[in-house]
């Protein structure tokens, strides 16, 4: 469905601590024209991750900071409306970084074309995107499973927690999980298959992790860092790998919180290394042939999180930092022809 407008969700304001509905902006423009080289597109699906709650300040980071008065970042799935570039015409689908907004303008090197026959176009901003990328090369090259190995997980309902469990079993290992409730711990064993699960709201860290995990942890893949990372230190094992992939825990905190205990690390000659998926884009295409030939095979499931509407970002993000989603967290601006 065709819009009058552009219908812009702006970063008013950096948050103190969880941000508030407040440090956005809900703005309508008229719709751009794209220049020499350039491409415009309709969003269809914006995707919403944890890590925009760390460009929504002007603190040193490994990217810069979501500039205020302008239009939130965010990845998307689109659809060409007009272009000025020979290698897209109108009606392609692609994937890029359109932000918060109904249509985003875009240079053609920024975009990359999606067949909607292979897998569902949604599905480029989660299992055969970012976060697929990210539990892909954060387990396989930083955590470097062996078949037998113990691999935990903590957020395993969510959208690279999921992928690294399932990931972790196609690679001969125990896949555990952690995550903040009943449903979702049904969910990661019962649906995607790992051996066991842990309810961090009710349970006890330590003691459950020892039952979980009787033979220690090898491989840790940590998206929270706090006291889930603390726990799981008491049970890594000798030359354990731990990729740093999120800092959930921290991502609202005013002040950095005080650190885990990491003599473990010294004691166990474990490595623990930040990830950032940026690094792996040039082995883009080794990611894509495995993901898509596990899709095909059944070993892979995958869970979408959809809710409707741009208006609804803000509120759905906020959502997001206190786990609030089941599943790739997605935000459906317009129609998806692809889904008749």
């Amino acid at each position: 469905m065709s819009k009058s407008m552009n219908q812009q969700i702006l970063l008013k304001s950096y948050p103190t601590g969880e941000p508030k509905e407040s440090n956005f902006a809900v703005v309508e423009t008229a719709i751009p024209e794209p220049g020499e080289g350039e491409i415009l597109s309709s969003t269809i699906y914006l995707s919403l991750d944890p890590y925009m709650r760390g460009r929504m300040s002007d603190r040193e980071s490994y990217a810069s900071p979501a500039k205020l008065g302008e239009v939130m970042v965010g990845s998307t799935v689109s659809q060409v409306v007009k272009s000025n570039h020979p290698e897209f015409s109108a009606g392609d689908f692609v994937l890029g970084y359109g932000g918060w907004q109904d249509y985003a303008i875009a240079k053609a090197e920024t975009l990359r074309k999606l067949d909607p026959s292979q897998v569902p176009i949604s599905y480029a901003l989660g299992i055969t995107g970012m976060p697929g990328m990210t539990a892909y090369f954060a387990l396989l090259d930083i955590g470097k499973p062996k078949a037998g190995e113990t691999v935990a997980v903590s957020a395993a309902s969510g959208a690279v927690g999921a992928v690294v469990g399932q990931i972790a079993k196609i690679k001969g290992c125990r896949a555990v999980g952690i995550v903040g409730s009943d449903e979702k711990c049904d969910y990661v064993v019962n649906e995607l298959g790992f051996d066991a699960c842990i309810n961090r709201k009710t349970q006890d860290l330590n003691s459950a992790l020892k039952t979980a995990c009787p033979n220690g942890i090898d491989v840790y893949v940590d998206h929270t860092a706090g006291p889930i990372l603390e726990a799981v230190l008491q049970q890594i094992n000798l030359g354990a790998r731990i990729p740093l992939v999120g800092l959930i825990s921290q991502y609202n905190a005013e002040t950095p919180p005080p650190g885990p205990n990491l003599m473990p690390l010294l004691v166990k000659r474990a490595l623990i290394q930040g990830f950032l998926v940026g690094d792996y884009q040039q082995r883009h295409e080794e990611f894509i042939n495995d993901m898509s030939q596990w899709l095909q095979a059944g070993k892979l499931k995958y869970k979408e999180d959809i809710v409707k509407g741009l208006e609804n970002a803000p509120r759905t993000f906020i959502g997001l930092l206190q786990g609030k989603n089941f599943g790739k967290l997605i935000v459906q601006v317009s129609d998806d022809s692809t889904n008749n």
